[in-house]
């Protein structure tokens, strides 16, 4: 069984920054995918970043410059820095794992940005 915990979510005004951790329990093995989705109230779920074990990242256009995702192996944790912040970026921030063909998800994260 693979649990996510997410964490680091809360209100924060516009230009600031937040940092989230997700941290991965259970079955993980070496080779896989983590990453960062969100979905703003009344839209769908995208994408925000993802990471490969070996480091390669991908993030969405619209975060690009802002947000910086990196992960500790060691520790099965995935970590999405988020600068600048918009208010655009205000949504409920789920992390993600892609194991063996298989997604888990976290319960989420919410993240405010308002003054």
């Amino acid at each position: 069984q693979v649990q996510l915990v997410e964490s680091g979510g809360g209100l924060v005004q516009p230009g600031g920054s937040l940092r989230l951790s997700c941290a991965a329990s259970g079955s993980i093995f070496s080779i896989n995918v983590m990453g960062w989705y969100r979905q703003a109230p009344g839209k769908q779920r995208d994408l925000v970043a993802v990471i490969t074990t070996g480091g390669s990242t991908y993030y969405a256009d619209s975060v690009k410059g802002r947000f910086t995702i990196s992960r500790d192996n060691a520790k099965n944790t995935v970590y999405l820095q988020m600068n600048n912040l918009k208010a655009e970026d205000t949504a409920v921030y789920y992390c993600n794992l892609k194991l063996s063909n298989k997604d888990y998800w976290g319960k989420g994260t919410l993240v405010t940005v308002s003054s």
